[in-house]
């Protein structure tokens, strides 16, 4: 119960009230946007940047980490494609964004504030190495299978420039960057400026969940409910599954690494996901029925999966 109150309920209880307040037309989806705007291109960044200014940075680099999680992502992303029609066969785009739905999860608007409200600025290291990653590595890798299963490989002379503008655009990783490279050099901001820092980075997280609640206002649970509700239950119980035996039995991860990036697994589908399947144009119902469903049934996922890994405030 000590999970319940102090750690889920506080979290997905403000993202309810921003949802409830985005349906009811008290807080419009014009308002939404702008909050997403504030918290994506200020706070978040902000919070970031001071964070990973004042964190302990690994040495050396915990490559075992970033092979459990994202073997994790590879692994539930195989799964999926494979249970939704396979790569070579029609309907295969459709495929491809079912893997990237079980593995790509809402590290950023939702993961931080429950990851740092779990286990404190101690989970802030390994979320950020799998924050630094994500965008990179998941669009990146599903839109080239896109473009590779459709035959256009026109678009893939250009996709690294795409993915290395995608990175340098990003406030949320410019701000992660450059926190760590005023860590790594030791340099301290000047303490009128760290104060507006400070009060910014303050904001980002109710703010975010708040966001992260008002922005599943615009998308319903309408069609395609049977493949988003596998979808679903591959990425809050497969994807978490995957990562825990790997960073157990395969990599001995420290425990505090191994159950941040469990947490991370079991958090539901990110929005991005959505926005590159309008694009291709390929199971958009099911990708925004799976947005809905998975932020509904996260909350008691999210729960069980904290019980189970013996997670106190």
């Amino acid at each position: 119960m000590e999970i319940l109150f102090d750690i889920v309920t506080p979290v997905f209880g403000l993202m309810a009230v921003g949802y409830l307040a985005a349906v009811s037309g008290l807080f419009p989806q014009s308002a939404a946007r702008g909050l997403s705007a504030f918290v994506f291109n200020f706070a978040m960044p902000v919070m970031l940047f001071q964070t990973a200014g004042r964190a302990v940075l690994p040495d050396p680099f915990p490559w075992g980490f970033v092979l459990t999680y994202y073997g994790g992502v590879a692994g539930v992303w195989a799964l999926a494609m494979a249970l939704s029609g396979g790569f070579f066969k029609s309907g295969s785009s459709e495929a491809i964004l079912a893997g990237m739905t079980c593995g790509f999860a809402n590290t950023v608007m939702l993961g931080i504030p429950l990851v740092l409200t779990a286990f404190g600025e101690a989970g802030a290291v390994p979320l950020f190495i799998i924050i630094s990653l994500h965008s990179i590595l998941l669009i990146g890798s599903a839109t080239m299978l896109i473009e590779i299963a459709r035959g256009d490989t026109r678009n893939l002379i250009i996709l690294p420039w795409s993915i290395g503008r995608g990175i340098v655009t990003n406030p949320i990783i410019a701000g992660l960057l450059l926190g760590l490279a005023a860590n790594m050099v030791g340099f301290t901001t000047p303490a009128p400026v760290a104060k507006m820092a400070d009060m910014l980075a303050r904001a980002a997280l109710p703010c975010a969940v708040f966001s992260m609640g008002a922005s599943l206002a615009a998308y319903r649970l309408g069609g395609a409910i049977g493949r988003a509700g596998l979808w679903s239950v591959l990425k809050l119980a497969g994807h978490p599954t995957l990562v825990w035996l790997l960073g157990t039995y395969v990599f001995d991860l420290p425990a505090l690494w191994r159950d941040v990036a469990v947490l991370v697994a079991a958090l539901p589908v990110g929005i991005n996901v959505y926005l590159l399947a309008a694009r291709y144009q390929a199971g958009e119902a099911a990708v925004a029925s799976s947005l809905v469903l998975s932020a509904g049934l996260s909350f008691l996922t999210v729960t069980v999966v904290l019980h189970l890994l013996n997670v106190t405030v």
